[in-house]
């Protein structure tokens, strides 16, 4: 048994199974695991999103070097670090809890592949611990709202698939939270204008265009997704969310 499996992929398809003998839906299962899953993983969020946070608001900051030093690279460099040494920020500090996340993320998701898929009882109980294992005969229920997990959240108008409101909250959470971390886009624009490297100009674009592209990217790809997938996505990303509303206010109170 690889490392992946044992430490990883195995014990969350457990956790998935252990919620779901508590509640016997794989909806609230999901629900309930990606829940426990962030608030275990708070340790290695909190200080990446607070981070986020902060390089945001020092936005006008960093946009008023780029202009007095819009023609040497080398200072403004050295004048960036020295603005993040003086606000306490570590730029590439959340690399290492993010690749972290993402590793976890996917092993996850996995589980949550195994128990949406070809719904083997026999092949899931391979997976399972003992004292979880279920009986030959069971059923899953995928039934959640109006919702059958193991298939995509669409309907279907004037015979176009279009987003289901699963769907469509999670872009919109998506999009919310990458906002609530975006600097002032206008104003990056402006800058990046005024300066003569071109890779200013098309980092500010490309910060811009990110805030639609990936939540669009999660409609269009979600409409072939079964729908348990994107239920765990809401919840991920709602989470995220209020996470970073929370970190806001409290900065926000910190100032006053």
């Amino acid at each position: 048994m690889n490392i992946w499996q044992t430490f990883l992929y195995q014990p969350l398809l457990n956790g998935l199974i252990l919620f779901y003998q508590l509640f016997n839906s794989v909806g609230w299962s999901i629900i309930g695991l990606t829940l426990v899953l962030r608030l275990v993983l708070l340790p290695l969020t909190l200080p990446t999103l607070k981070s986020a946070q902060k390089m945001k608001e020092l936005a006008p900051k960093l946009e008023k070097l780029k202009k007095k030093y819009s023609d040497d690279k080398q200072k403004l460099a050295q004048a960036q670090m020295d603005l993040y040494r003086t606000a306490g920020v570590k730029p590439f500090a959340g690399f290492l809890p993010q690749i972290i996340q993402i590793v976890i993320l996917i092993a996850l998701y996995q589980a949550f592949r195994q128990v949406l898929g070809d719904g083997s009882i026999e092949k899931l109980n391979q997976m399972l611990y003992q004292p979880l294992k279920l009986a030959a005969d069971t059923q899953l229920n995928l039934k959640f709202l109006y919702l059958d997990l193991a298939k995509p959240d669409f309907i279907r108008i004037a015979g176009r698939k279009l987003p289901g409101l699963f769907l469509i909250i999670a872009a919109a959470a998506q999009y919310l939270s990458a906002r609530l971390m975006m600097p002032q886009t206008k104003k990056q624009k402006d800058v990046a204008k005024k300066t003569e490297a071109k890779s200013d100009d098309f980092a500010a674009a490309m910060q811009t265009q990110s805030l639609y592209i990936f939540p669009l990217m999660t409609l269009l790809i979600g409409l072939s997704f079964p729908s348990g997938l994107i239920l765990y996505w809401l919840v991920f990303s709602v989470f995220n969310l209020v996470q970073q509303l929370l970190i806001k206010r409290q900065q926000n109170n910190g100032q006053n």
